[in-house]
């Protein structure tokens, strides 16, 4: 592609923050710390996690840098970057999440494959952007359309990227035309994030951001947009990133049996508090995220400092002052919320936190019951320990 040069090795890494915990250098993978994440409502740049699988891309020449749509469509177009930019400019807040949160807790159970993340592997940004079902429509494709005169029903997202799982080609991932084209599911061709252009880590100079969705399908560096018959046969969506039953293994797995994942389940987790964190006898305050996929809202998060045997509701919010209500218009229905409870913490327990969303979907009380040998998806009931001691703490 003009203007572009892809780094053969990570030679030309950018600067990250020294805070982030670092779960693979090459490629590089890193996560804030928890505590970051409730800081505020929107995940500033430095502390949302990075996730990579090859060398960052270099962009040397913005001015001829272009992504060209093709595939099952009767007007293949390039698009360069003042074209995205004369379209209507949208900001949708989204929070990405990669489909690996919460892995390390999984492997304990017994051991996956996959990055070891933690359960920062989220964070909650202001995507700035063309709307894909704008842009679409440069090359002919109506709003709401499912199918293509050609016969495509799937927009394939091709990237800059290349990576060894790929045999060296572009990281891919592809939704449906459906999605793809109703302005209501907010897709968005994003050039900002959180008001300011794309860094590298995070896709500059053009990203995909489908909210709601596992972060896979939000490629980065988007170097080419395709209108196919089928879901993409990247690797990523054929032979990854897909959820199966704890009875498959390695020997008996059949990856055509199940489909790429979409949408991620209802998720939780208490960021105020370490795995262990010793306390003085009293009061403790439990903070943390939670989040649904698909557009649906938090209804409920619920804390038990007594191991998951009695509750209380905590508080959820988004914008700090403002109400927050489950699919509220005036909430933000791709958006996490952020919760807190003060509670009574006169002896060292568990502490555990479990989510409700607007479907009534709940977390699972173990993990032991959603295990998969890929380690996605771990929405299990969050887990704390909390030891107290006295004054001589």
């Amino acid at each position: 592609m003009p203007g572009l040069k892809g780094p053969s090795d990570y030679s030309q890494e950018p600067p990250r923050h020294p805070s982030l915990k670092i779960n693979a250098k090459q490629p590089f993978n890193a996560e804030p710390p928890r505590s970051a994440l409730i800081a505020s409502y929107v995940t500033p740049v430095d502390f949302f996690y990075k996730r990579n699988h090859g060398p960052i891309p270099v962009v040397d020449d913005i001015e001829r840098y272009s992504v060209l749509i093709r595939g099952l469509i009767d007007n293949p177009r390039e698009l360069f970057m003042r074209d995205i930019k004369m379209l209507p400019k949208y900001n949708v807040t989204a929070t990405l999440q990669c489909a690996g949160n919460r892995r390390t807790a999984m492997s304990e159970v017994k051991t996956v494959k996959g990055v070891g993340w933690d359960v920062s592997a989220i964070g909650n940004g202001v995507w700035g952007g063309a709307k894909l079902a704008d842009v679409l429509e440069l090359v002919g494709i109506s709003k709401l359309t499912s199918t293509t005169k050609s016969g495509g029903k799937h927009v394939e997202f091709v990237s800059i990227d290349k990576c060894k799982e790929e045999n060296g080609g572009p990281y891919k991932a592809s939704i449906p035309l459906s999605r793809a084209t109703n302005p209501d599911a907010d897709v968005v061709i994003a050039y900002e994030m959180n008001g300011e252009p794309l860094n590298r880590d995070h896709g500059y100079p053009l990203r995909v951001v489908v909210p709601g969705v596992i972060g896979a399908r939000s490629v980065k560096w988007l170097d080419c947009i395709n209108i196919i018959a089928e879901e993409s046969q990247g690797f990523f969506m054929q032979k990854d990133y897909k959820m199966f039953p704890p009875s498959v293994n390695w020997d008996n797995i059949n990856w055509s049996t199940s489909r790429p994942q979409m949408d991620f389940p209802v998720q939780s987790a208490i960021c105020s508090l370490e795995d262990v964190t010793a306390i003085k006898p009293g009061k403790v305050k439990v903070s943390g995220y939670a989040a649904s996929g698909g557009g649906r809202g938090i209804d409920r998060v619920d804390v038990s400092v007594d191991g998951g045997k009695t509750w209380v509701e905590a508080s959820r919010y988004q914008k700090p002052g403002a109400q927050y209500i489950s699919d509220d218009m005036n909430s933000d229905k791709w958006a996490w919320v952020l919760f807190d409870v003060t509670v009574d913490a006169p002896q060292s327990t568990e502490i555990v936190v479990k989510a409700v969303d607007s479907a009534a979907n709940i977390q699972p009380e173990n993990v032991q019951e959603i295990w998969n040998l890929r380690g996605i998806l771990n929405t299990s009931w969050h887990r704390v320990q909390v030891r107290v001691g006295h004054s001589n703490m």
